[in-house]
């Protein structure tokens, strides 16, 4: 299918077909589909949406558009993602707190959305550390201390970090079917097979409105459930900071 037909189709409210939505995704990876042929498809997707078969099927294409890790580990690969609000520094006290009861944490961190900072922002204000070190390395930080945190890298669903550029200069990050399969293509590349997932709402986050965050949540779950991935999510309150501290650096520390 050409590229624009795919664009008709959905402009139109018809239903996409995962191989269609396969090409599709193959050519924003390699380029043969123009920017303005993504913008159009992401404007499409955020006034029309997209049903959840056709949700999971962009997901999985996305997470097979570069590296997809497989482990073999002596306990269950677990991750956990946060839409994230002030002072949210969770991540990094939960991933060793699994590592501790046996579980495994390859996890895909990402930068904060507006005023908030992101785990990868965090990590980011500690001198000398590498957020963003090669999947050899994460691997093995994996296997010896049971949970590392980096940010995207070049193999990891490339397709998300080309489609998300676009959507942030065209209006379309709020499109909740886009944010689904963006947090989950990164998720499920990293080889994860359970997820939690927290949907923050309230002033401080994303989200402000609660019925937009239980919207994304239900989602999530139902689209990485879609996608062989055991999920839940939460929705929790973000209308004050969590923990004393405000800042990348003062949190870590």
């Amino acid at each position: 299918m050409l590229p624009q037909e795919l664009i008709r189709r959905k402009r139109d409210g018809a239903p996409l077909k995962r191989e269609d939505v396969k090409e599709f995704i193959a050519g924003l990876t390699s380029g043969a589909v123009s920017e303005g042929q993504v913008a159009a498809f992401a404007m499409a997707v955020f006034f029309r949406g997209m049903s959840r078969e056709e949700a999971v099927g962009l997901t999985l294409a996305m997470r097979d558009s570069g590296t997809v890790l497989q482990w073999d580990l002596p306990g269950p690969v677990v991750d956990k993602h946060s839409s994230g609000g002030i002072g949210d520094n969770l991540s990094l006290m939960l991933a060793p707190m699994l590592a501790a009861c046996g579980c495994y944490v390859p996890m895909i961190s990402g930068r904060g959305l507006g005023h908030t900072g992101g785990t990868l922002d965090k990590l980011d204000s500690i001198p000398g550390y590498a957020t963003q070190p090669g999947l050899e390395l994460f691997r093995a930080a994996t296997r010896e201390a049971g949970c590392a945190i980096i940010g995207q890298t070049a193999d990891l669903a490339p397709a998300d970090k080309r489609l998300y550029s676009i959507r942030d200069v065209t209006g379309t990050v709020e499109s909740i079917p886009l944010i689904c399969s963006s947090i989950l293509s990164k998720k499920l590349a990293s080889g994860t097979n359970v997820l939690a997932m927290n949907v923050t709402t309230g002033g401080g986050a994303f989200m402000s409105k609660l019925e937009d965050a239980q919207s994304l949540a239900e989602t999530i779950t139902s689209v990485a459930r879609g996608a062989g991935v055991k999920c839940h999510s939460l929705v929790t309150d973000m209308d004050q900071p969590l923990g004393s501290a405000a800042g990348n650096a003062i949190e870590v520390q």
